[in-house]
């Protein structure tokens, strides 16, 4: 059993984790690679209600996603694009991308190439990979906007949608993590972390919730 102290700090990760930017009209929309096709559905809403007039899905395979999505991360998600409905024509694929920082990196030289004009960026992600999206790309893509987004879920919602409480609370404590430990090395910019944020995280890990982190030394 997972206490209520447990769930209350996994709370406060949660809240933070979402940036809670108000949607507005982009130059593209660009679904970051997961185990979630929640991503791509969420593009699609954001197609479907003009917000955006071009979506960008990025992602290779990974240990974690290569059974469920063998052809690629941005390809199952652009193949559940076109089965909502969005024109073959408004949907671009990077296929190699093996981390958020690549995400970013080899997003803005597809839409380079393709010469689409980009002034803001709808970047969307899972929920809790919000902040941690939207910190990658003002490090790596600084001369454009950035609205980050996620399926509108609840934490229950998407504890329920994955179906493993703890699997969850884990990624919530590994997202915080890199927040705190990858601004020194260069791969994002630094948000600051309130106290009773870094106080819960402190808590969960202690708790045993570290199967997500990076190793230290």
């Amino acid at each position: 059993m997972i206490s209520e102290q447990v769930w209350g700090d996994t709370r406060v990760l949660w809240d933070y984790h979402q940036m809670g930017h108000a949607l507005r009209p982009c130059s593209v929309g660009i679904g970051l690679g997961s185990h979630d096709l929640g991503v791509a559905d969420a593009a699609v809403a954001a197609y479907h209600n003009g917000v955006v007039p071009l979506l960008l899905f990025t992602g290779a395979s990974s240990p974690t996603t290569r059974e469920r999505m063998p052809r690629g991360e941005a390809v199952h998600y652009r193949e559940r694009a076109l089965e909502l409905g969005v024109p073959s024509s408004a949907v671009l694929v990077e296929p190699k991308a093996r981390n958020t920082g690549e995400n970013i990196r080899f997003s803005k030289a597809v839409l380079e190439e393709a010469r689409v004009e980009v002034s803001s960026v709808l970047l969307i992600s899972k929920p809790y990979e919000e902040r941690r999206a939207y910190a990658t790309a003002r490090k790596l893509w600084p001369e454009v906007e950035i609205v980050s987004a996620s399926s509108p879920m609840s934490l229950s919602q998407y504890v329920d949608s994955i179906g493993d409480d703890r699997l969850v609370i884990d990624m919530l404590v590994g997202a915080l993590q890199r927040l705190l430990i990858y601004p020194a090395q260069g791969f994002m910019i630094h948000e600051p972390v309130p106290d009773d944020v870094l106080e819960a995280y402190e808590r969960l890990c202690l708790a045993g919730f570290t199967s997500r982190l990076i190793p230290s030394g």
